[in-house]
């Protein structure tokens, strides 16, 4: 059986930025938690959307044709196949939500 999960413990745990740690799977998508500062490589996932959800701070998804700012309480879906790069210019905190399947190993990870 699942155990009840606190995202802003998990988040208080996580020691490397851009580090994800998956807290629960359901219904084939893997839920992770994450943090940012400073910005990933470019890349992207052929097989799979990408789903943020700003905890805190402020994430910026760089796309080839404009960057897409998030805020506490904003949720942006990268569409598979698209050329993307998030940025944090401060610590950003966020939910990361995908298929149980890795399409990129290092994540755009710098």
């Amino acid at each position: 059986m699942q155990e009840k999960v606190n995202i802003p413990s998990a988040l208080a745990k996580l020691d490397e930025f851009w580090s994800q740690q998956t807290l629960a799977q359901a219904n084939g998508q893997l839920f992770k938690v994450a943090k940012g500062l400073g910005s990933t490589g470019w890349h992207q996932h052929d097989d799979q959307d990408e789903l943020f959800i700003v905890v805190s701070g402020v994430l910026t998804i760089q796309l080839p044709d404009r960057d897409v700012e998030l805020g506490k309480g904003d949720m942006f879906v990268v569409p598979r196949g698209t050329q993307h790069c998030p940025r944090a210019d401060a610590e950003a905190q966020f939910v990361i939500v995908g298929s149980n399947i890795t399409s990129t190993a290092a994540g755009g990870k710098p």
